[in-house]
């Protein structure tokens, strides 16, 4: 069992920073992929980024690609979510995920691949 909790979600205007964290409790935390989605109000959950369990492999989106920037720290249970130059429409709540698998490394952005979810921070980005 895996139990994720985000955190550093604000209000921020167009063009600034956030950085998003999630803390992973739970033995297998560090073998497994895990991901940011975020959904916006109206809207499907969408992938945002994902990283490999050893961290070695990190993917985006289209749309926040160059601005994101996902990483983890393995020792310290904890995944993180650099975003830069915030648009508008990166305005949603945003959550961690943790794979049902071990040890992946690849095909990270369908949701239904993780079973470990997180309550979701929000994030408004103002224009």
């Amino acid at each position: 069992q895996v139990q994720l909790a985000e955190s550093g979600g604000g209000t921020v205007q167009a063009g600034g920073s956030l950085r998003l964290s999630c803390a992973a409790s739970g033995r297998t935390s560090s073998s497994r992929a895990m991901g940011w989605f975020r959904q916006a109000p109206g809207k499907e959950r969408e992938f945002v980024a994902g990283i490999s369990w050893n961290g070695a492999n990190a993917y985006y989106s289209d749309s926040v690609k160059g601005r994101f920037t996902i990483s983890r720290d393995n020792p310290n249970n904890r995944m993180y979510l650099q975003m830069s130059s915030l648009r508008p429409e990166d305005t949603a709540n945003y959550y961690c995920a943790g794979d049902r698998y071990l040890f992946r490394s690849d095909r990270l952005a369908d949701a239904s691949d993780y079973i470990y979810w997180g309550q979701g921070t929000q994030v408004i980005v103002s224009s």
